[in-house]
């Protein structure tokens, strides 16, 4: 069977960088074995299956080259910048059906904002459980590490400054084992100096060592920054993916209710056609 796969970059910054995802505009049906395979045969971190919803405008699957995930912020960015590419969107808005739940897609000129679950905040870690995973001297103690999700677990990690966070060194084989032992997707490191915010992801146990840009990450960090006080604001603006030579710019929008807590989470970005490749499976 032959299958057209889109290739786009989301969460691009200046029509450059950001991060590869593959899409699948499925007109037929594949079995989770095929979806698997086909994100094996790309190698991106994520592969979008798009499919018709009883319950939403679109259903969308997640693969990673190990395996199906709930959700992908940079994957959802790069289906609709596809859908926008091929002049198949015709609103600013639609829902999409997702293993996370019915979640809404604004369409804002070329920015794609998707949105997010309301945050869950879990367990928050001790310095010493990461002092395998890198220099844990580059590890900034003011601020918590803790594991944060709209969506997917991430173990969120605050670093000194952009220097010791640029240069560090991962042990990936570390990061997996405590990945594992939480159960989360990996860990996101930041730094943060007034609106200036870079960011690094890990995510080894996932086969996905580091990203260029993660949306879902970004998200928790946002609704992290928000809830405790750090940051606090409507848009954040988060750098990925200089240590990768791909430069991303994410986007999340949080909003507030009238005792200015977080009612609404939306991740967004830009996205770049890359090609399209066709794959037997």
């Amino acid at each position: 069977m032959k299958i057209t796969v889109y290739v786009a970059r989301a969460f691009s910054k200046n029509h450059k960088g950001g991060n590869k995802a593959g899409v699948v505009l499925m007109e037929q049906k594949l079995s989770n074995a095929q979806k698997l395979a086909i994100a094996q045969q790309l190698g991106y971190s994520e592969t979008a299956f798009l499919s018709k919803s009883e319950r939403a405008d679109y259903q969308l699957a997640y693969f990673t080259p190990k395996e199906e995930v709930a959700l992908c912020g940079h994957a959802t960015i790069a289906t609709f910048s596809i859908l926008r590419q091929l002049n198949q969107l015709y609103k600013d808005h639609y829902t999409i059906e997702t293993n996370s739940g019915i979640l809404e897609i604004k369409v804002e000129d070329d920015v794609i904002f998707m949105e997010q679950n309301k945050p869950a905040f879990y367990d928050v870690l001790m310095l010493n459980e990461l002092i395998h995973c890198f220099d844990s001297q580059a590890i900034d103690s003011k601020y918590p590490i803790q594991i944060v999700s709209t969506g997917l677990k991430d173990i969120l990690v605050p670093i000194k400054s952009e220097e010791q966070l640029r240069t560090l060194q991962p042990n990936f084989e570390a990061i997996k084992a405590v990945s594992k032992k939480y159960n989360v997707i990996g860990m996101h490191l930041f730094t943060f100096k007034e609106a200036h915010m870079s960011c690094r992801n890990f995510a080894p146990l996932y086969e996905i060592n580091e990203e260029a840009a993660t949306g879902t990450s970004n998200a928790a960090l946002a609704c992290y920054l928000y809830e405790k006080g750090y940051a606090q604001r409507e848009l954040y603006v988060f750098e990925q993916g200089e240590s990768l030579n791909s430069p991303s710019e994410i986007l999340v929008k949080v909003a507030t209710d009238g005792q200015k807590k977080i009612k609404n989470v939306y991740v967004g970005g830009k996205g770049d056609y890359c090609e399209t490749q066709n794959l037997n499976i």
